[in-house]
């Protein structure tokens, strides 16, 4: 799998690269701005681009603004945003052009070596990646009508591992229960959400993406105009 790579700080990016090389992965690119990546990546087409929120000019969200216009113009590279602190509005404006090859992780996810290549590669491979933390963050941002908080502790932990991609055996090796316990628990979450059953595991991904979304766009709709909250850094 190719991949760019984009980071502002050098020794990051280096260190980043040696990881993801002895993982496995060609890294075909780096940039150190959003202008250059994009032409990184109009020159390599790469598998996935791994980009950093914070880009130059400015330090703060130029990375999402890149991402963005490459999802745009290079459907088929699937992009990787990392970020030193939680900002749901950021994935979800992500997500807004459509649930393919995208993921968002918190930059300490990269110590684990094996866990953060999975990653990589769910993104490469069309999947959706989105760090435990921010998801976090999204279900508890939820209203207390919400039909999302009549699920239980365990169908939100199962949930959580389903919008990282994970598949049905992934996920009962993850919480150590049998697959059977999982798929019961799968079933529970679309009767809840109401949301219709569909079998593949990506497909699950984005209906409960989709009702994240959907769930944003009411709330938005009936809610007064807020300035968009402080990032919480980790």
């Amino acid at each position: 799998m190719r991949l760019v790579l984009a980071d502002d700080w050098v020794l990051l990016r280096e260190a980043l690269a040696r990881v993801l090389e002895d993982a496995g992965f060609e890294i075909v690119g780096q940039a150190g701005d959003g202008t250059h990546l994009v032409r990184k990546v109009a020159a390599h087409r790469p598998d996935v681009a791994v980009i950093d929120v914070r880009m130059p000019p400015r330090g703060t969200d130029e990375g999402l603004r890149v991402a963005t216009e490459i999802r745009a113009r290079f459907p088929g590279t699937g992009v990787l945003l990392l970020s030193q602190y939680i900002a749901e509005e950021y994935a979800m404006e992500l997500l807004g052009q459509g649930a393919e090859g995208v993921g968002y992780l918190l930059k300490q996810r990269i110590s684990d070596v094996r866990s953060f290549a999975d990653s990589v590669r769910r993104v490469g491979d069309g999947g959706v990646v989105l760090d435990p933390e921010i998801l976090s963050g999204m279900l508890g941002a939820r209203r207390r009508d919400d039909p999302i908080r009549a699920l239980t502790d365990r169908e939100q932990e199962v949930m959580a591992l389903m919008a990282e991609g994970r598949s049905n055996q992934a996920i009962a090796r993850a919480l150590v229960v049998t697959r059977h316990a999982v798929e019961k628990h799968i079933t529970n979450i679309f009767s809840r959400l109401e949301l219709a059953h569909v079998p593949e595991n990506h497909q699950r991904v984005l209906a409960v993406l989709a009702f994240l979304r959907r769930e944003r766009d009411q709330r938005q709709r009936f809610s007064p105009r807020r300035a968009s909250p402080e990032p919480r850094f980790t």
